[in-house]
Formats: C-alpha cells, structure tokens, sequence
C-alpha cells in the first residue's frame, strides 16, 4: 500500500508547485493524523452501533450492585465484528463501578485452571486494598494459590521444579485444590465473591476465544456459574467467542442455555457504518461525500473490522476533502491486498491441503452456510469420508457448524477471498 499511496501523493505535491510544498504538513488528509484503527482487538475511534449492548451491561452492573439476581452474559459473532472490542469496553465499564476484573484468552490445547487463577488474583488486588480486614483477603488468596498449584487426577506428572503462581501468602489446604476442576472452581468462585460481597461490588472475569475452553473445563465454568446463579454470589462470567458457541455450552451442561443471556453481534447497519466512519474524520475537519460512505459500505457490508481497514486505507489514499468515491475505488485493491495477506492469507494458511479443498468446495456454494451434504457433492466425496477435514477446520476455528447439518466460514467475506484466489 506504501508504494501507491506515496506515489499518488508525490504526483500531487508536484502539481502544487514548490512555492506550496511546504504546506505538506497542513494537509487536510494528513495520514499522520489518519484515525481508523484496523487492529485485533483495537478499539475503534467511534464505538458506533453497538449502544445497545452497553446498555444492557449497564443494567446488569446496575442489578448486581442493588443484590439483584443475574445471568452470566455470552457474545457471539464471526470474527471481524467487534466481540473483544466490546467485551473490553465492558471491562472498562466494570472497572469505573470500582469491581474486580480479570481477563483470559482462551487456548484449545490449554486448561483454564491457570489462566483463571491469573484473572482471579488480579480482580482480587484490585479490590484488596478497599477491604478492611487483610486478614480476609490472605485468606481468600490462599485459596486462589491452592487452586492455581492444584493438578488434575489425570494429569501427567511435571518434570523439573513446580509451577508457583506469584501469590505471596501460603496456599490454603482443604479448599478449591482437590483436583477436580468442577469442584475446584465452584469453591474459588464462591470465596472470591464473597470478597466482593463485603464491599458492595461484583468481580467479572471476562474470557475471550471461549469456543476454545476444553470440553470438560466449558463443565467445570458452567457449574461453577450454576452454583453462583444459586447462591446469589456477585460474580459473573462475560464470555465471547463464535456462532457455535451456544451449542458448545449446551452440550457441556443442559442447563446454560438459561445459565447465560446470549446476546449476538452482528454487522453495523448502515447509518452506524456511517457514524463509525464521519464521526472520527469530522473530528480531522474532513467529510465525506454521499457516494463515497455507499461504496465503502457496498466494499464492506458493515463489518466494523472492514470498515476501519477500508476507512484507514481511503484516508491515506485521499488527497484533499471531501473525500470521493474515486478515493475509495483508487484504495480498495490496495484494502483488499491488506486483508488478503493479514486477515484472510494468515488462516488460509493454516489449513491442510485436504481442508483447503474443503473450504474451496464451500465457497463455490455460496457465502451464507451451507449443507455438508453439498459440500461432499462438490468433491464427489462421501460426507462421512470428510468428517475430519471439517472437524479440524472447525478446531482451527476457520468454520464453525451453523447449525445440524450446516457449515459456514468464521470470517466474513471469506467465500468471496478464496473465489478470487481460483481465478
């Protein structure tokens, strides 16, 4: 993208003449000054569209605060929509009602025991020096170590010197270390609320990627919550992960499905599109013409991950304001060799030969999800003979089973991304 954006903008500061090339620093679309953040994870410059949904955790923050009863919440949505962009405003949102707040990032070949207990004890310093009995909090935090130190009854036996977690008091024996992850966390869960009780607030542990919980770890937090719903504990669970989130839930325990408020993140409508795009470039003293917003949504179909890389690459593409549609046609192959290499080629890559041509065959059909079944019509293969390919694509979290029978891409436009790598 540096070389045709500095191209076209060398063209132009030659057509200025030398007596206004000074002026390069006043430039109306001065990259420098570029505001759209195309980031993992980054939050936009306009949170826009998505009002809804911190209104919601608003009132739950509300209820809890008040002793009122609360579900656990559980965001879902394909990757580009903005699920750890709002699960870290949420976080903000809990920090400024003074809770304790820890985050993990879920990892499919890594227990949660650790990373938990690495949320948990930073949620509990967090509220340790309000509390006005120390001796309540050590208490509490030799629970945590004993959890943290404790192994699985099938884990295997670790070589070399033991793990400490960086808990500076004696673990506690006879609480939260059993071995048994279930029991284990019901009982730290219901210790570390308790802290929270005192003060009047809550603990949130928020946890990112959670499709990739191991099964037997997705039983153990669902119990755990179960028993929290119970006992009225302050202490909730904001999980975010893919579609199919729900139906892992559900097949761990029968009863998440009234265990967890679902709440699924979609693509921005037009007019918030719109709002994520002008409000931070109005800031710059830059607009944008009418045309120029209806090709940058036809470009980007309302993903917030697309609409911040698109936006960043037309800003730099742009010369003056406001910015046109030309802009935009000038800058979208230079957004689609960005997206191609870092947000679509980095996965592709991922993938085995085998599910490659699997992935290929469910592009052919279309971009919404499709029937196994036609899948194994378009490799002349038996459905059954295919069963591992998709399994370890889902795995990889490259698709995801939309529903019985039925499989789509996690990432938006991702049909359309291996469409074009066959021509």
């Amino acid at each position: 993208m540096a070389t045709a954006v500095a191209t076209r903008r060398s063209s132009f500061y030659e057509t200025l003449g030398p007596a206004l090339y000074g002026l390069i620093e006043s430039d109306v679309v001065d990259p420098v000054r570029n505001p759209y953040a195309p980031g993992a994870g980054q939050r936009p410059p306009e949170l826009a569209g998505r009002d809804r949904e911190l209104k919601q955790f608003e009132v739950v923050l509300e209820r809890v605060a008040r002793d009122r009863p609360e579900r656990s919440l559980i965001l879902t949505g394909l990757r580009g929509v903005g699920k750890t962009v709002l699960l870290n405003a949420f976080r903000s949102m809990a920090i400024r009602r003074l809770w304790g707040t820890g985050k993990i990032e879920a990892r499919p070949e890594q227990s949660i025991r650790r990373p938990v207990a690495a949320a948990l004890h930073m949620a509990l310093r967090e509220l340790a020096p309000r509390h006005r009995a120390p001796d309540r909090i050590e208490q509490v935090l030799g629970v945590l170590k004993a959890f943290a130190m404790a192994k699985s009854g099938d884990a295997k036996p670790a070589k070399g010197p033991q793990w400490q977690p960086g808990i500076d008091v004696p673990a506690v024996r006879g609480r939260a270390d059993s071995g048994d992850l279930e029991i284990d966390l019901t009982e730290l869960f219901v210790d570390a609320a308790s802290v929270a009780t005192d003060l009047g607030v809550g603990i949130a542990l928020f946890v990112d990627e959670m499709q990739d919980v191991q099964p037997a770890d997705v039983s153990a937090l669902c119990a755990a919550c179960h028993e929290l719903s119970q006992s009225g504990g302050p202490l909730i669970v904001v999980g975010a992960g893919l579609p199919h989130l729900p139906s892992v839930l559900s097949a761990s325990k029968s009863y998440s499905e009234r265990l967890f408020r679902y709440v699924r993140i979609d693509r921005l409508a037009r007019e918030a599109a719109d709002v994520a795009l002008t409000m931070p470039a109005d800031e710059e003293g830059v607009t944008f013409e009418r045309e120029a917003l209806d090709a940058l949504y036809e470009a980007t179909d309302g993903y917030p991950f697309f609409v911040q890389a698109y936006g960043k690459v037309t800003w730099d593409m742009a010369l003056d304001t406001p910015i046109t549609a030309e802009d935009v046609r000038m800058a979208a192959p230079e957004a689609e060799a960005e997206l191609a290499v870092g947000f679509f080629g980095s996965r592709y890559e991922r993938a085995t030969p085998a599910e490659r041509d699997y992935m290929r065959a469910m592009a052919s059909l279309g971009d919404e999800p499709v029937p196994t079944s036609d899948v194994a019509v378009v490799l002349e293969r038996k459905p059954s003979s295919l069963s591992p390919a998709r399994d370890s694509l889902i795995k990889k979290g490259l698709i995801y089973s939309a529903e019985r029978g039925q499989i789509g891409f996690t990432v938006p436009h991702f049909g359309k991304y291996l469409r074009k790598q066959q021509v």
